[in-house]
């Protein structure tokens, strides 16, 4: 096996052997080596604070590791793999019962999410990563390059989290401090990329207190300075019936989404035709009215509905919809009228739940325990379908910027039954999928047997390096460590840690 690699940085060849023994490291077995991110409470609570003060504007100010763009020009294939033991496998997290239903489009799983880090360099980046089975349901599963820097004497990296499900600053299921990190010896002392794995433990996830409120409620607390507190809306995929039945429900609010085709304002005798309610301005809605039956436009939404506000809302509404009684209070009047279109393809149809978020903070609980864990799984024949999921950001060799990192992006097919060489990292045993994304995917899980219906599948695989085999300046290619018995004993060593709580 070989020792001396160049550093995933790509920018500094390493000058002699590292010693031995980080810190974290009491274990006897030198297949695997670890080290702690925040081994006290106190350190993790620092890290929660950097990451979510000022509404978590060091979440949403992050962009995508690719140091030195862990991404490549070449990767050739030379022989197959030999196992070095019998293939294995630990279940998921979370087994559901087996459906019959066929679904066509991709189920994300809950448990991919974004990795947030501090770098040596002193930047905020991400890679992706997710969720892992393990005894205590706190591990997360991501690329070593993501936790070691290696192009800073292999220390690992600051203010490690993991964020699953993130959504522009948002962290739906809490967020979760790495504690302490796991990964081949070969990796974190010899730099080696063919171990680009690492299995983390967190503490148990943190997060606001969240209360649901309606509009009303909302409105007055949208101002989080102000208020003291942040707030949070999200939108809900339903059925059209009750998109359709909401529609006599002042109160709710429901949008539909027609991607495709343009909708296109039409009225109300016009075949297929959905009706949606407008707010308005009161001369708008007198002049609606004035029309009588005309197209579109010309329905009234019902009366107008009045709401008694602060003095601070009631200054800042539209002068015709203002009034005071005589007892001082404020109120406003909301005018609404009734629009017509035909959707678009593929019409869908949600509400909005609104939210108040407290500034105060609390324990959401274990990771695999909010948002389950995938499965694990070694020596397993290539040459067989997988899927793959991660953020990616980063932009292509000519230029081009495809993907934003805001959402998860997904691929599919066979791994090469070869392995896999990079010569400008010296890997010499990686498995290869076809797949164009860019940097951000790096960390993301290669679950195989991946159930659409379950959302859930067996880690076997993280991604690593991200090619362009072809030489037509846009990647096509992303790799993996090839997931064998040593990375079943790194596995096994990280999911039997208990980490801990970081408020009761």
């Amino acid at each position: 096996m070989k020792r001396i690699l160049l550093p995933a940085g790509g920018a500094i060849l390493a000058t002699g052997l590292l010693a031995a023994g980080l810190a974290g490291s009491a274990q006897a077995d030198p297949t695997y080596d670890s080290e702690y991110l925040a081994a006290t409470a106190a350190k993790a609570a620092e890290t929660v604070e950097f990451w979510t003060k000022s509404n978590n504007a060091a979440l949403r100010g992050a962009k995508a590791f690719s140091p030195d763009h862990l991404e490549v020009a070449k990767i050739s294939a030379k022989g197959g793999y030999s196992p070095d033991s019998k293939p294995g496998s630990t279940a998921p997290i979370g087994e559901e019962k087996k459906t019959t239903a066929k679904v066509q489009n991709v189920n994300l799983p809950k448990t991919i999410g974004k990795v947030f880090f501090e770098g040596r360099d002193g930047n905020l980046y991400w890679c992706s990563g997710t969720s892992i089975q393990s005894k205590y349901r706190n591990l997360v599963a991501t690329a070593g390059h993501c936790v070691y820097d290696l192009a800073a004497n292999d220390e690992v990296v600051s203010r490690w989290v993991f964020v699953p499900g993130y959504y522009q600053g948002k962290a739906p299921f809490g967020l979760y401090v790495g504690k302490q990190a796991f990964t081949h010896y070969d990796l974190s002392i010899y730099e080696d990329l063919d171990r680009d794995y690492a299995f983390v433990t967190v503490y148990d996830g943190i997060g606001g207190v969240i209360n649901a409120a309606d509009k009303v409620t909302y409105d007055e607390y949208v101002d989080a300075n102000k208020k003291g507190l942040k707030t949070d809306v999200k939108a809900t995929e339903v059925p059209k019936a009750e998109y359709d039945k909401a529609q006599n429900t002042p109160d709710a609010v429901y949008y539909t989404s027609k991607p495709g085709e343009a909708a296109k304002e039409v009225g109300p005798d016009y075949p297929g035709a959905v009706v949606e309610r407008v707010e308005v301005t009161k001369a708008q809605y007198e002049a609606a009215k004035a029309k009588g039956t005309g197209r579109g436009q010309g329905f009234i939404w019902g009366d107008p509905l009045e709401e008694q506000v602060d003095k601070a809302k009631y200054d800042d509404w539209a002068a015709d919809s203002k009034r005071t009684d005589a007892a001082g209070n404020y109120f406003i009047t909301h005018y609404y009228v009734q629009k017509w279109s035909v959707p678009g393809k593929d019409t869908k149809y949600y509400r909005l739940d609104f939210f108040v978020i407290s500034h105060k903070l609390k324990s959401v609980g274990r990771l695999g325990d909010n948002v389950g864990g995938q499965g694990f799984a070694w020596n397993q024949p290539t040459g067989k379908y997988v899927r793959t999921f991660g953020y990616p950001q980063g932009e292509h060799p000519d230029g081009n910027k495809p993907y934003t990192g805001v959402t998860p992006k997904w691929c599919y097919g066979k791994t090469g039954t070869k392995t896999y060489t990079a010569a400008k990292y010296k890997v010499e045993e990686h498995v290869a999928l076809k797949c164009a994304v860019t940097g951000g995917y790096a960390g993301g899980p290669w679950l195989y047997k991946y159930s659409n219906a379950k959302r859930l599948g067996y880690v076997n695989g993280v991604t690593s390096l991200i090619a362009d085999t072809d030489d037509n300046k846009r990647y096509d290619t992303i790799t993996t460590a090839y997931f064998d018995g040593e990375t079943a004993t790194v596995y096994n060593a990280a999911a039997a840690v208990w980490s801990g709580k970081l408020i009761p």
